[in-house]
């Protein structure tokens, strides 16, 4: 992240100027993102409330959200498993081997 700047973007046929540290391409990519969202929505909805389709989107992004976020803690907790199964087995094999006498070379 970098010196906050202000950043236009276009939402749903309006323009915004927001105040970011973040890169302005990656502010670009959520507004095509979150426009691409509202257009879902518009397409499933024929809604012509402009306040019905942010809150239809915003429910969709949120509910996104959560669902990456289980995946992650899934991935995480699957993760943190395995790295114990392996220092388990690593430490098996390490004790195993204290008790073995080296060999004998002359």
């Amino acid at each position: 992240m970098g010196k906050e700047r202000l950043v236009e973007i276009k939402v749903f046929g309006q323009t915004y100027t927001v105040k970011t540290d973040a890169g302005e391409d990656y502010i670009q990519e959520v507004a095509k993102y979150v426009n691409e969202k509202m257009d879902e929505v518009l397409k499933k909805t024929k809604s012509v409330s402009t306040l019905n389709v942010a809150i239809l989107t915003a429910l969709n992004i949120a509910d996104d959200l959560l669902k990456e976020r289980e995946k992650r803690i899934a991935l995480l907790q699957e993760v943190e498993a395995k790295s114990k199964d392996l220092v388990e087995k690593i430490d098996i094999k390490i004790g195993g081997m204290e008790f073995e006498k080296p060999p004998i070379t002359g």
